[in-house]
């Protein structure tokens, strides 16, 4: 039985030592990699010795969200009107492919590039971020091989449309339960219903929601907020309930931590419920950090110029969702979120992309790669012709 991303990695695999690339795995969770090539073409002969080029990473995460009921064929996808329908279209093959077509084409130059590109296609995104969390210890200590030196930039692919997300939010989920005592529900009096009291817990949330909205907000990313998203509790109606279960989402602005956000939330709910010792808050079970503004970097307003030059998009902005992306910029490594299609398309029951935005952002991609660090209208930089 083939699990997780292992058919998309194999198949990317085939695809890229097919292009004449060595690739390699790094080994996240049994039978789920992720997959590295350094792009390099026979015909650009041996590199200079001493010489060292920039390295810069385009990277793509390979998972999607389990598909939904209601929604289209998610394994049949259909191409009309120039757009292509099915699950991940838009989150994010639609990127991903924008990526290999700029690679192709990266290939076919008759010198090397001015920059070491290196693909990156992580697992379990989704659902952990753990492939994002080890290609970064990859990035920390580089192999020499597939990762030459540290990088210098990182593009991850979202959809975005074609903006330049410089800043985005982060999240922290975890679990909270409440602990009552079960009794027969002809006298409840004798039990302490655990759902009752995560009424009262749930109260202080959406409590809470409110005064995290009056916060200052990040100038980017909007305020930090929190949502109650499944809750469980109880065996049988005619049993006071001795448990009840709750799973949190809180989206963490730019200079906020989960470790932060989660105390501040648990003394809150003390303070308002007056419940401590029947409220459990366990460790959170996914964890990704906020992408700090990046739009002083040189690779962002690079990137910016060449998307607004060639599609007339390219605006530097933030994004309310988080992403791989957090987890290089962690290590001062300038990073950005770009890629084709609509964030509001990701996830949805008629998923799809549009084909004209995955040619323009194979184009901003290549012209960027290549123009490094020049941006349009600077010398030495490629003029478009599209």
């Amino acid at each position: 039985m083939v699990e997780g991303e292992a058919r998309l990695t194999d198949f990317l695999e085939d695809l890229l030592s097919g292009w004449g690339q060595v690739c390699g795995r790094q080994l996240v969770h049994p039978r789920r990699e992720n997959l590295l090539v350094r792009l390099r073409a026979t015909h650009w002969g041996e590199e200079i010795s001493g010489y060292r080029r920039p390295v810069v990473v385009l990277a793509a995460h390979q998972d999607t969200v389990a598909p939904s009921s209601g929604m289209i064929d998610p394994w049949r996808p259909r191409l009309e009107h120039g757009r292509v329908w099915g699950l991940g279209a838009c989150d994010v093959k639609g990127g991903m492919t924008a990526i290999l077509l700029a690679a192709w084409r990266i290939l076919s130059l008759v010198e090397p590039p001015p920059v070491d590109v290196v693909l990156a296609f992580t697992v379990n995104e989704e659902a952990g971020f753990s492939g994002a969390r080890a290609l970064a210890e990859l990035f920390r200590q580089p192999d020499g091989k597939l990762i030459p030196a540290r990088p210098e930039a990182v593009v991850v692919a979202e959809p975005t449309e074609l903006a330049v997300v410089v800043a985005h939010k982060g999240v922290v989920r975890w679990r909270i339960h409440t602990r009552g005592r079960a009794a027969h529900s002809a006298v409840p009096e004798a039990g302490l219903n655990a759902i009752y009291l995560m009424a009262r817990v749930v109260g202080a949330i959406e409590q809470y929601h409110r005064t995290l909205r009056s916060r200052p907000a990040d100038a980017r990313c909007g305020a930090p907020s929190i949502s109650v998203g499944w809750i469980a509790g109880g065996s049988g109606v005619n049993t006071v309930p001795a448990s009840c279960t709750i799973d949190v989402d809180r989206r963490l602005i730019p200079g906020e931590t989960a470790e932060m956000a989660r105390i501040d939330l648990r003394c809150f709910i003390e303070q308002t419920t007056g419940l401590i010792e029947v409220v459990e808050h366990e460790p959170p079970w996914m964890e990704g950090p906020p992408l700090p503004d990046q739009s002083e970097q040189e690779m962002a307003r690079g990137l910016s110029t060449w998307a607004r030059r060639i599609a007339r998009s390219g605006q530097m902005i933030g994004a309310h969702y988080a992403s791989d992306a957090a987890f290089f910029a962690q290590l001062d490594i300038p990073t950005v979120v770009f890629g084709p299609g609509s964030i509001a398309q990701a996830h949805s029951p008629e998923e799809w992309i549009d084909l004209d935005q995955v040619e323009w952002a194979t184009e901003i991609l290549y012209q960027w790669l290549i123009s490094w660090p020049k941006a349009p209208g600077h010398a030495g930089a490629q003029a478009y012709g599209g």
